[in-house]
């Protein structure tokens, strides 16, 4: 049976297991394939590559705890989850983390509305998190 294909986007990282763990828990997506040189996952719309960095490459890479924050990158994802503060928690646990409280901000518009938060994951990438707002 094949699959329709989805938007995504493609990670590269240094630690593939820590990274994908990241991404499948946090944000609930299905691991649809896993080989040594990369991860698939996917949820009903987004399909996520985690790809592992070649070794000769991610030896001169050096990843702090916690990471350092790559926040002048030219993409930043975003993710819906069921709970900011459960996510704030499970991020953490997983090697990543979301800002405070105090950094949340709302959209407040129609059907979309949400508030939102900024974070990272294990290897410094910035994210955020959505969570919708109740009407």
């Amino acid at each position: 049976m094949s699959h329709p294909l989805k938007p995504g986007a493609v990670i590269f990282t240094k630690d593939l297991t820590c990274m994908a763990r990241f991404y499948q828990e946090l944000f609930g997506l299905q691991l649809l394939e896993r080989e040594a040189g990369h991860a698939v996952l996917e949820s009903e719309h987004l399909q996520l590559v985690i790809h592992a960095i070649p070794k000769q490459h991610a030896k001169g890479i050096h990843i702090s705890v916690p990471p350092v924050l790559r926040e002048e990158q030219a993409i930043k994802l975003f993710f819906t989850v069921g709970s900011l503060a459960a996510a704030r928690q499970l991020a953490q646990t997983l090697g990543g983390g979301l800002s405070p409280v105090s950094k949340e901000w709302q959209i407040e518009g129609g059907l979309r509305a949400f508030r939102a938060c900024d974070g990272f994951d294990p290897e410094g990438n910035v994210l955020q998190c959505r969570e919708a707002l109740k009407k």
